[in-house]
């Protein structure tokens, strides 16, 4: 199976990128980063993991059009990068080209579906967790199941090939029925963590501690689950909080791609996590305080170093 990775050059699509090309598997990970681009292709991609370092050879390209067509590419962009670089993924895409997109929050498989076509479109989501050190450099800081579904539901040949793909390079796969439940499960634990931990500064871990950011994490899931249940999305609130805290207990010392990207002082993806659920609090008539403040005050951080860049 050949393979590209948009945003390959970033924490998530080295990851990914990185474990299927060890594994075998004809990778290129696809990205604008010129500078991390000709740092992997010269001295490999470095991944640190569990107190030991690998470093993987693969291939890394800005050129997407010079690679020829692939089987598989797996989306992992920020979404306000993914209509541009689907727009620019044309060149590498055949008739059976399947494109996954295992991005954060809501709405990315339809923004991929209006470019490279629905019936290319596999959805799903991982509860990996990674940073992003330096060019070509990244820390594996936690792993996790990741879901992958038809957007119909249906069971494919060609799930199936890109189930037992990323199961061969040491992920841990499930296929799904119901892979739009499964999406707002993550959606819901990126609403309640990665704005609270951003606005704080906090790593992962300590949110769990302290009463004021729990009792804001419970008021935004609550909202997740009045606007799920509108849509006829299953999201049990009492399982997600549960999950929810026990991965923060678990995730000592990470900070959250919202944390990094506000350390960073580039855009976040607000809009589409708290945002989604304010978009679809208004087609439904159900009040959103919570997740309207926190795009707010997001949306006004971003603001404030835009203006000091300025």
């Amino acid at each position: 199976m050949k393979v590209a990775i948009l945003g390959g050059c970033g924490a998530m699509g080295g990851l990914f990128g990185g474990w299927l090309a060890r594994a075998g598997l004809d990778v290129t990970l696809v990205d604008v980063s010129t500078e991390a681009v000709e740092t992997i292709n010269r001295s490999g991609l470095r991944i640190d993991e569990d107190g030991s370092t690998a470093t993987i050879q693969v291939a890394a390209s800005s050129q997407p059009e010079e690679i020829g067509t692939v089987d598989l590419i797996l989306t992992f962009v920020k979404c306000y990068h993914t209509a541009d670089a689907v727009s620019a993924a044309l060149p590498m895409m055949h008739a059976d080209t399947v494109v996954l997109s295992l991005q954060n929050g809501w709405g990315n498989a339809e923004r991929i579906a209006e470019i490279a076509g629905r019936g290319r479109v596999v959805a799903g989501l991982t509860y990996h967790s990674c940073t992003l050190v330096a060019p070509g450099h990244l820390r594996h800081a936690g792993s996790g199941p990741t879901h992958i579904g038809e957007l119909d539901g249906t069971s494919t040949p060609r799930l199936q090939a890109v189930s037992d793909a990323l199961a061969s390079a040491g992920f841990e796969v499930s296929v799904s029925a119901h892979i739009v439940d499964e999406i707002w499960k993550k959606l819901a634990l990126n609403v309640c963590t990665l704005p609270t931990a951003a606005l704080l500064g906090f790593p992962a871990h300590q949110l769990n501690q302290h009463e004021g950011t729990r009792d804001t994490m419970r008021a935004l899931l609550s909202e997740v689950g009045q606007v799920a249940r509108a849509q006829g999305i299953q999201l049990d609130e009492a399982e997600r909080w549960e999950a929810i805290t026990g991965l923060l207990d678990r995730a000592v010392g990470a900070r959250g791609s919202m944390v990094q990207d506000v350390e960073a002082r580039r855009p976040t993806e607000i809009d589409v996590i708290n945002g989604a659920i304010v978009t679809a609090g208004r087609r439904y008539d159900i009040a959103t305080p919570f997740n309207s403040a926190m795009v707010w005050m997001i949306q006004s951080l971003q603001e404030s170093y835009r203006d000091r860049q300025a």
